[in-house]
């Protein structure tokens, strides 16, 4: 099945292969990740691209690029754009895969020029498999951009037509690839990769238990932790690169210092009535306006099937490692999103494949969006909102994250803008109060 697009809240793409990984490419390109494994299925492996925008009432996905990756599933990845190129890490079996991502500049004219009447894909040196809207079953939407005709008869410069003419594409090349997981006992397998903030550490975690630090971009081991006596299910980097918090099926979670390699302290707390709870995710998040200051979210489930025991959303203090706060959540939770300026988290079911979003400092729930998919909910991504990789999405939203899953889909869900009294009524307000208060006073006659 071709991926498809529907222009609105909910339903942005659908792939022909299951989801599993999601991160933003660019402040405005969507890059996923999947696949259907090495058996003989007939279903592709590989990663997809997608530019989004905003049309004025809802948000819209374009199909950019697919890259499809042979026998390999891509099970997870992690991404560092540097400006001129980004840097693809994606987990492959026991391997990571590193890969060139390298954007250009290509004109609506030289895309019309490369199409051809029937649907034929395009191939590139490395393999690569692009494809133009009107090939990929896509529906051909203007990506944000009106056509000639509009802009002209609206009084548009040409300077600025042909900025809106212009549209940013990629390459994808392989490159490096070093093992990361040696488990002896069965197939051993990555499970997370992670990029730190500074740009110079990659981590490792899989099916060995072993947490791995390699320099990056040129990727060599620096230190093989023990972390774990099961399997890593997730990592991630503090904001300012000084430690990396692990995950396992060992029922552990453990706050590292990068700096000796030693356990910073471990994640403890007390269990309703006592029962066995794991760890499913980890996410620091920076506190607004103190970005030296930051949390620690986890998402935990019971283990087994007993009573009516839920999942659980986690706010730590990155201190003393203490549970500052929790939230109870009806079902088991398969993912976790915290957005880049550390003021929304976002949180994926595991059964019924529902998406919420809460405000970070406090856990409260702002926005529910049941079923938003048909199976698990695989993987989360908020819009960023930072000028790091070029200016964000202009919305009348608050809030908007990107949710994946199994069913093959790329869906979207926003929060709309709270509503506040604007300044002026405020103050109109505030002196008719003023005034009804000293008629009354005057009338009691105080």
């Amino acid at each position: 099945m071709a991926p498809t697009r529907r222009p609105s809240d909910g339903l942005l793409a659908r792939v022909n292969f299951p989801l599993y990984a999601v991160d933003m490419l660019t402040s405005r390109h969507i890059l996923v990740a999947g696949g259907g494994g090495s058996s003989k299925t007939g279903v592709a492996n590989g990663f997809e691209i997608y530019e989004l925008y905003h049309n004025g009432s809802h948000f819209c996905a374009e199909e950019v690029l697919r890259h499809e990756t042979g026998a390999n599933v891509v099970m997870n990845f992690a991404v560092r754009n540097s400006g001129r190129r980004a840097y693809l890490c994606a987990g492959q079996e026991a391997h990571c895969q590193m890969y060139y991502v390298q954007p250009r500049i290509e004109s609506e004219e030289d895309e019309d020029r490369d199409r051809k009447p029937a649907p034929v894909e395009r191939p590139h040196e490395n393999g690569v498999r692009q494809r133009g809207a009107a090939h990929s079953g896509v529906e051909a939407l203007p990506n944000g951009h009106n056509n000639r005709q509009q802009n002209q008869s609206s009084g548009t410069s040409n300077q600025e037509l042909l900025g809106k003419l212009h549209r940013l594409r990629f390459d994808i090349q392989a490159a490096d690839v070093v093992q990361t997981d040696f488990l002896k006992s069965a197939e051993p397998l990555q499970r997370v990769v992670r990029i730190s903030g500074n740009g110079q550490l990659m981590a490792t975690g899989g099916t060995d238990g072993h947490l791995r630090i390699w320099s990056f971009p040129q990727i060599k081991l620096i230190k093989q932790l023990a972390a774990h006596t099961k399997e890593i299910d997730d990592l991630d980097f503090s904001p300012d690169s000084k430690c990396i918090v692990s995950i396992s099926k060992d029922a552990q979670g453990i706050v590292w210092d990068l700096s000796t390699g030693k356990q910073h302290y471990k994640l403890q707390w007390q269990t309703p009535e006592g029962a066995k709870y794991l760890f499913k995710r980890c996410r620091y998040g920076t506190v607004e306006a103190h970005k030296d200051n930051y949390r620690l979210f986890t998402i935990a489930n019971p283990l087994g099937k007993v009573g009516k025991q839920r999942g659980y959303l986690q706010q730590w203090d990155c201190t003393s490692g203490q549970l500052r706060a929790a939230v109870p959540i009806d079902e088991s939770l398969a993912s976790l999103a915290v957005r880049d300026d550390g003021r929304f988290v976002a949180v994926g079911t595991m059964f019924s494949g529902s998406v919420s979003m809460y405000i970070a400092f406090s856990l409260q729930r702002v926005l529910h969006i049941p079923h938003a998919h048909s199976m698990f909910v695989t993987g989360l991504q908020f819009l960023p909102i930072t000028n790091e990789e070029g200016p964000p999405i202009s919305s009348d939203t608050e809030a908007a994250v990107l949710s994946i899953s199994v069913d093959n889909k790329v869906c979207i869900h926003s929060l709309q803008q709270r509503r506040t009294i604007p300044a002026w009524l405020a103050i109109v307000f505030m002196i008719v109060m003023i005034f009804v208060v000293f008629v009354f006073c005057s009338y009691i006659g105080i």
